[in-house]
C-alpha cells in the first residue's frame, strides 16, 4: 500500500479538522491545488482565503476552481495578492480564533515565469505566527517544506526550529518524513490546544 505522500497527509490532517460551513486559508496558492481541496471541504457556506505574490499564481487557482464555480458549489473564495506574513490584516477580524486550518506548501511556482521568486524564511514564519494565532482550539496548520531548491534547505530548518520551540500549552507539533531522503520534500503540523 505504501505511505501517503506528504500532501496527501497534509489534505488528510486538515479533512479530519474541517466541515462545510469553516473558515480555512491556504497561505501559498501556488497552482490551486490546495485551495480547491479547502474549498470541496468547507462547501458553499464556507470562506477560503487564499494568498500569494504571483498574479500567475492566482490565475491558475482561478482557473482550477471554475469547474467548482460552474456547478455552483464554490464558497466564499478571496483570492489576495498579498504577502502571507499580512495574514492578520488581511484576514476579517472577526475570524480571529475562528479559522479551521491554514496550509503551507512552500517553496516556488512550478512551471512559473520566475522560479526565482520563493517563499522566504522571516515572512514565512511571520505568517505561522499569525495563522496560530488566527485558528480555533483544534485548528490545524500543514506547512510542506521543500529543502532540495536554493533556498529551501534554511526555509526548511526555520520552520522546523519554529515548530519546536512552540509551548506545548499552545499547540502539539509533529514532522512527517521519509528518513532515508534527506532532499524529498516533508510535512510539519501544529495543531491548536483545546481550552481547558
Amino acid at each position: 500500500m505504501g505511505f501517503l505522500s506528504v500532501l496527501s497527509t497534509a489534505h488528510k490532517w486538515i479533512a479530519e479538522r474541517t466541515a462545510a460551513g469553516d473558515i480555512v486559508i491556504d497561505a501559498t496558492a501556488g497552482g490551486g491545488v490546495d485551495t480547491l481541496a479547502l474549498a470541496e471541504l468547507v462547501g458553499r457556506s464556507g470562506t477560503v482565503y487564499a494568498f500569494d505574490i504571483q498574479q500567475e499564481a492566482l490565475d491558475r487557482t482561478s482557473e482550477r476552481l471554475a469547474p467548482l464555480a460552474k456547478s455552483g458549489m464554490l464558497p466564499d473564495v478571496r483570492l489576495l495578492l498579498e504577502n502571507h506574513a499580512r495574514m492578520t490584516e488581511v484576514v476579517d477580524q472577526g475570524a480571529a480564533g475562528e479559522v479551521a486550518a491554514v496550509m503551507f506548501n512552500l517553496g516556488y511556482l512550478p512551471g512559473g515565469d520566475d522560479l526565482a521568486v520563493i517563499t522566504e524564511p522571516a515572512s514565512t514564519i511571520q505568517a505561522l505566527d499569525a495563522a496560530l494565532y488566527l485558528l480555533r482550539p483544534g485548528g490545524i496548520v500543514t506547512c510542506v517544506l521543500y529543502p532540495g531548491h536554493p533556498g529551501g534547505a534554511e526555509e526548511a530548518a526555520a520552520v522546523e526550529n519554529w515548530a519546536a520551540q512552540l509551548p506545548q500549552t499552545l499547540a502539539q507539533t509533529v514532522i512527517y518524513r521519509q528518513l532515508q531522503r534527506g532532499a524529498a520534500p516533508y510535512l510539519i503540523a501544529a495543531e491548536k490546544r483545546r481550552s481547558k
